[in-house]
């Protein structure tokens, strides 16, 4: 597939980008010189390769959830700077 000045202008004024001639030829040709390597990369015969999602092997590192004690009122609204009872006092945000 060709990608040619036509198609940098089309994509362009969708992204509602404004580009120079000079800029149009030049993304006109990395596109060409990109898309040229994805369908050389698409002969490459791929049927013995098992399908991926990640490049690296990758492995969940959240721990496992457990039930720990809190902290406790008291100590959560100790740096509290306006407070009611066991509650956060803040000012209405909301008429």
């Amino acid at each position: 597939m060709k990608i040619s000045v036509a198609d940098v202008e089309y994509v362009a004024r969708l992204a509602r980008l404004e580009l120079s001639a000079a800029e149009t030829d030049l993304f006109a040709g990395q596109m060409d010189a990109i898309l040229g390597y994805v369908e050389k990369l698409n002969e490459l015969d791929t049927a013995d390769i098992r399908p991926t999602s990640h490049a690296v092997p990758v492995e969940n590192a959240f721990r496992e959830d457990a039930t720990q004690p809190s902290i406790g009122v008291a100590q959560a609204l100790a740096n509290a700077p306006d407070r009611a009872d066991n509650f956060y006092r803040v000012p209405k945000v909301i008429e």
